[in-house]
């Protein structure tokens, strides 16, 4: 194979600028991986859910009711727009684990009594279905049975409508309608602490008193029908036996969640790429225009031996462009990696029976494209300037320029410069675009750091917010069915219980104009000392003798501000409509909410005095004497506790959170590194001869180093400070795109994260420095100071 002399000379360029190479591929591999890695997250994701779906018929329409008979099943199949319907018995229970104190709350779903439902079909991972003829079996889904080490043939206490029954394992089993597994009334998973049974239909229905009746229905739709007709149809069928509203899959708890998490993933598919491959781009752009510059001699006597411009350019193309690969390979390499990890994690975030891993191949080849493009573009500019010039002027140093006293130096006349401090001043201010492009790119490599590591901050406040300032009470305690108060009376006088006090949650659906919203109505007492509200400010909000508080995501979403009206449909099957005034706005920056003043929703609900939650204070040291005493109620349905939420929050939400955040973090300190170096390297190329020749005139080596590093420091004192100003304002804008019904992001800038980011920045220079110094130290003087630059 016969190598032309140019690409000869692509070689030796190549491995002489090795490390320039890599600092460069480190640019382009950290934006690419950051790209790469969102996308792979994504389209994984996406496509194991669209799968997952299809081929458990995961059902499109739900109803749920308080008791309906079974002939009205075949009402429902003749509505139009269904394609299939099943009925199906569910209720809530309570649990009992071996080795386990701690409460533990669920819902048993019946199954067909032969036979696997035609929909929300379960995925085996061991065992069996239960045998319709033994009352006692039943199929637990994977996540508790992880949580608990349950296998088949283990045992579970339970109590089921009021009543204690011993269960036995069969089976473990993942669902389409439970991906996203979390307790009622909660916004975070908790594996420990609730459960997902299946039973036959007999044995359920015969515990539940629902022989010959259902209280839950399923339906998938024909291709083309309306769902808000079919709901509609749904909800006059149901009226009068307790239904809570016919609702879409997107109304359904675990979809919706796995559709928040899809678009947030999306967002960060766009925006983190977006903001990273700007970056890069711009500083791939400096970076490669002013290599190629530094070469203006070269592309001078090449021109000189005949080369035509089309030849010098397709050269120094390939140079560019196998720069580019290099960074571009490793970037696709980092993310897909990463996102292989990251998809691992979301298995056990969303319980996915598996994950089909997917490397969207057009958005990977946008990637490659973009990347070579911006290396191009960068080598183009570089190229045109050098192809004006004469060879023979070109072949000589660059003209040195006019030498005046400087705006800089004159303004700064009373104070008294070394030589080496002249030159540095002058040097910045001679050469303003210079100067401007590499403060640019030390500042956007500081803001990518800032992007990166201000959310560990935010998390932190999200934590303190909602576990401290929010939610103050120790536990909170579901009733089977709305009490009187004197259930709060009841559960103070437990031994360790500190203090109780009672509120009413009612699910209901708010409506203005087209805008709605599924949420629960949360009734407390006006002086709460266990549940607060908080405004902007984190300050402490009064509960309204009359209206309704709104967190402020839902405000938004509905489109209203304090003293506009809404409409609140008591989803409880009585089908009644209430205006409430919007008495307004509190900030949670985990779910979202609606509260009132417990009088005020207790008239408007027209049922008396009646409550279906405790919050309760308690004594440390009594704990296990509390929850012993509520597991022996039978009016308790469930009771959960804030550690359990905290620790709940940390090992799924948080995890994925930091550990998403903490990769950006490092991709981001990559690029702050590859930044630092190439303006070291480029600046003590283009200044080569400049600094040997202040060593022949006899200045020591520290002097010169002081030039070159003094100039550094002063590019980075400007640079960082800018950098915090523009990652502010591009966390402002990750914040509003990425908020949603699961948790929004506080803006929150510490010391800390101001620091961090910029002692990523000195340590990038400070390596930098090094390898300046270095090459300070070793400098040929003799051959610098030849005609070659």
């Amino acid at each position: 194979m016969i190598i032309s002399v140019l690409d000869h000379k692509l070689l030796r360029e190549l491995w002489h600028l090795r490390g320039q190479v890599l600092a460069i591929a480190l640019v382009v591999g950290g934006g690419v991986a950051v790209c790469m890695m969102s996308l792979v997250n994504y389209s994984s994701l996406n496509d194991t859910r669209d799968h997952y779906y299809r081929s458990r018929m995961f059902a499109e329409v739900f109803v749920d009711m308080t008791r309906a008979p079974q002939r009205l099943l075949e009402d429902v199949r003749a509505l139009d727009g269904v394609a299939r319907a099943e009925a199906r018995v569910q209720t809530s229970l309570r649990l009992q684990v071996d080795g386990f104190d701690d409460p533990v709350s669920g819902r048993v779903l019946s199954l067909p009594d032969e036979g696997e439902p035609r929909l929300n079909r379960l995925f085996l991972r061991a065992g069996r279905l239960p045998d319709s003829r033994r009352s006692n079996e039943v199929v637990v889904i994977g996540s508790f049975a992880e949580a608990h080490d349950l296998q088949p043939g283990d045992s579970l206490g339970a109590i089921i409508n009021g009543r204690w029954q011993a269960l036995r394992v069969v089976g473990i089993a993942e669902s389409p309608e439970f991906v996203y597994v979390i307790p009622p009334g909660s916004m975070l998973p908790d594996y420990h602490r609730y459960a997902i049974l299946w039973m036959a239909e007999r044995p359920l229905a015969a515990a539940t008193d629902m022989v010959g009746a259902f209280n839950s229905v399923l339906i998938a739709m024909q291709p083309g029908a309306v769902e808000q007709h079919l709901l509609d149809e749904l909800d006059r069928v149901f009226r009068g036996y307790g239904s809570t509203g016919a609702y879409g899959r997107e109304d359904q708890f675990s979809h919706r969640f796995l559709s928040e998490e899809l678009k947030q993933l999306r967002t960060m598919a766009i925006l983190f790429p977006a903001i990273f491959m700007t970056v890069a781009i711009f500083l791939i752009n400096v970076v490669i225009g002013r290599l190629v510059a530094t070469q203006r001699d070269v592309i001078a006597v090449l021109k000189a031996f005949g080369y035509s411009n089309l030849q010098v350019s397709l050269h120094f193309a390939k140079l560019v462009s196998l720069i580019m690969l290099l960074g571009i390979c490793l970037g696709i390499t980092g993310g897909v990696w990463l996102g292989d990890a990251m998809a691992t994690m979301y298995t056990e975030y969303f319980r996915f029976p598996e994950m089909l891993f997917r490397v969207p191949p057009l958005p990977t080849l946008a990637v490659v494209v973009v990347g070579l493009l911006a290396g191009l573009t960068g080598a183009y500019a570089a190229l045109a300037r050098a192809f004006r010039l004469p060879p023979a002027q070109a072949m000589g140093p660059e003209p040195p320029p006019t030498y005046r006293h400087t705006l800089m130096e004159r303004a700064l006349a009373g104070i008294h410069f070394s030589q080496p401090s002249r030159m540095i001043l002058r040097s910045l201010e001679r050469r303003p675009l210079r100067t401007l492009m590499s403060v640019s790119g030390i500042a956007l490599a500081t803001a990518i750091v800032v992007l990166g590591t201000f959310q560990f901050d935010s998390v932190n406040l999200m934590v303190h917010t909602q576990f401290s300032r929010v939610q103050q009470e120790d536990m909170t305690v579901s009733l089977v069915n709305p009490r009187s108060h004197r259930a709060a009376r009841e559960v103070v006088r437990i031994d360790g219980v500190r203090a109780a006090e009672a509120s009413l949650a009612v699910p209901v659906r708010l409506r203005s104009g087209h805008r709605s919203w599924r949420v629960a109505l949360v009734g407390l007492t006006a002086a709460s000392q266990l549940s607060h509200r908080v405004d902007t400010a984190l300050n402490h909000v009064a509960l309204p003798g009359e209206g309704v508080l709104l967190t402020e995501f839902l405000l938004q979403e509905l489109a209203v501000n304090a003293g506009d009206l809404v409409t609140v449909e008591w989803l409880d099957g009585s089908g009644e409509r209430s205006q409430v005034v919007v008495a307004g706005g509190t900030r949670e920056f985990i779910g979202v909410g609606a509260w009132m003043a417990l009088p005020e929703l207790q008239r408007l609900r027209g049922h008396g005095a009646e409550i279906n939650q405790l919050q309760i204070s308690i004594d440390p040291d009594r704990r296990s004497d509390v929850l012993e005493a509520l597991q022996d109620r039978p009016l308790v349905a469930a009771v959960s506790e804030r550690r359990a939420m905290l620790d709940a929050f940390y090992e799924t939400l948080g995890r994925t959170f930091l550990t998403f955040t903490f990769v950006n973090s490092l991709l981001g300190g990559v690029i702050a590194f590859g930044v630092i170096y190439n303006t070291v390297r480029i600046s003590l190329a283009e200044r080569g001869r400049e600094l040997a020749s202040l060593r022949v005139l006899g200045y020591r080596a520290s002097e010169v180093d002081h030039i070159l590093l003094a100039e550094l420091s002063l590019l980075m004192l400007v640079g960082i400070p800018l950098g915090w100003l523009i990652g502010q304002q591009l966390a402002i804008l990750l914040i509003w795109l990425m908020q949603s019904e699961l948790y929004r992001i506080p803006l929150l800038f510490t010391e800390r994260t101001l620091g961090l980011s910029a002692t990523v920045v000195v340590l990038s220079a400070l390596l930098s420095g090094v390898v300046a110094v270095r090459r300070v130290a070793t400098l040929d003087l003799i051959e610098v100071l030849k005609t070659r630059e």
